[in-house]
C-alpha cells in the first residue's frame, strides 16, 4: 500500500466515525421530539430543511410548530408536531409533504401490483410516534365503560378493543394521535412518545 492509498483509508475511517457519531447523537436529541409525516431520518432532515416554514403554513390542523431556540442551534425552527394537544390527521394528500420543496418530507415511492385495482392498493402511511395506553388511567381498566377514543382511528386494526377494553397494536398503528385526541380522562390515558424514545 502506498503512502497516499494509506492517507486515503485513514481518512475514510475517521470520516466514517465522525458521521455515526454525529448521527447517535442527533438521533438521541430526537427523542424529544416528533418530525412531520415522511420526514427523512433526523440527520437528513437537518440537512435538507431550511426552515421555510411551508410545512406549518399548510397543515391544516395547527399540529405542526417550530422547535424554539432553547432547543439548540441545530434544530432551531425546524418542524414538529404537537401530538400532545393535537392529532395529525394523516390527510389523504399529505399537504404538510407536498409543501416541502427540499425533500426533507417526502412521499415514499409506492409500489403498484399490476393485479389489484388502483382503488385497492393500500394507503402508505408514515410511523410518527409510539402510542400506548395507559392502563392506570384509562377508565375501561378499572371498570367503568368509556369507549370515547372507539372509532377514533382511521388505521385498520391499530386501536383494537377485546370486550370493553383498547388496546394498541404497535405493528399498525402509525402514531397520529387520533385516539389521544378522542380521550376524555384527564390526564390523557393515551401516552405518546416520539419512535427514537428508549
Amino acid at each position: 500500500m502506498d503512502r497516499r492509498e494509506f492517507f486515503r483509508r485513514s481518512a475514510n475511517k475517521v470520516a466514517k466515525k465522525v458521521t455515526v457519531h454525529v448521527n447517535d447523537k442527533v438521533e438521541k436529541n430526537a427523542a424529544h421530539w416528533i418530525r412531520p409525516p415522511f420526514a427523512m431520518d433526523e440527520l437528513n432532515f437537518l440537512l435538507a430543511c431550511t426552515r421555510c416554514k411551508g410545512c406549518i403554513e399548510a397543515c391544516r390542523y395547527d399540529v405542526i410548530f417550530p422547535l424554539p431556540a432553547r432547543r439548540g442551534a441545530q434544530v432551531v425552527s425546524t418542524p414538529v408536531l404537537d401530538l400532545l394537544n393535537k392529532a395529525c390527521h394523516l390527510c389523504e394528500d399529505w399537504p404538510c409533504v407536498q409543501a416541502c420543496e427540499t425533500g426533507a418530507l417526502k412521499l415514499p415511492v409506492k409500489e403498484i401490483d399490476d393485479d389489484s385495482e388502483p382503488e385497492a392498493q393500500a394507503r402508505v402511511l408514515p410511523k410518527l410516534a409510539r402510542v400506548s395506553i395507559d392502563e392506570k388511567n384509562c377508565l375501561p381498566y378499572s371498570g367503568p365503560e368509556c369507549g370515547a377514543c372507539q372509532g377514533s382511528c382511521p388505521v385498520p386494526d391499530a386501536l383494537i378493543w377485546e370486550g370493553e377494553k383498547p388496546f394498541i397494536n404497535e405493528a399498525n398503528c402509525s402514531g397520529c394521535g387520533l385516539c389521544r385526541e378522542a380521550c376524555i380522562f384527564d390526564p390523557k390515558a393515551i401516552r405518546i412518545q416520539s419512535k427514537h424514545a428508549s
